[in-house]
């Protein structure tokens, strides 16, 4: 399986990484290590995360950092969607 980052979701992982060397620049790297390492093993386990708020889509909730991976599944492609935070109001 191949997974892929969608525009929004290579958008929404720099916002995350600009904010995260910001505010807490000694964790920024390891935090976003996480988060890519997160996406890719999706690839072994693409159903691990719960179904998704909009149709079709999954979500992995990641329990050490506020973020959930937001994710499809074509084939045998895994779409990265959106990494939002938790507490953020979700687009439409």
């Amino acid at each position: 399986m191949q997974v892929r980052w969608t525009t929004a979701a290579a958008d929404d992982l720099q916002a995350i990484a600009d904010y995260l060397f910001e505010k807490a620049p000694e964790n920024a790297a390891r935090l976003i290590r996480e988060i890519c390492s997160a996406a890719s093993a999706l690839k072994s386990f693409p159903n691990r995360g719960r179904h998704g708020k909009k149709q079709g889509t999954r979500e992995l909730v990641m329990p050490s950092l506020p973020y959930i991976i937001v994710y499809q599944v074509t084939g045998d492609v895994l779409h990265v969607v959106r990494i939002l935070h938790g507490a953020q109001e979700w687009p439409c």
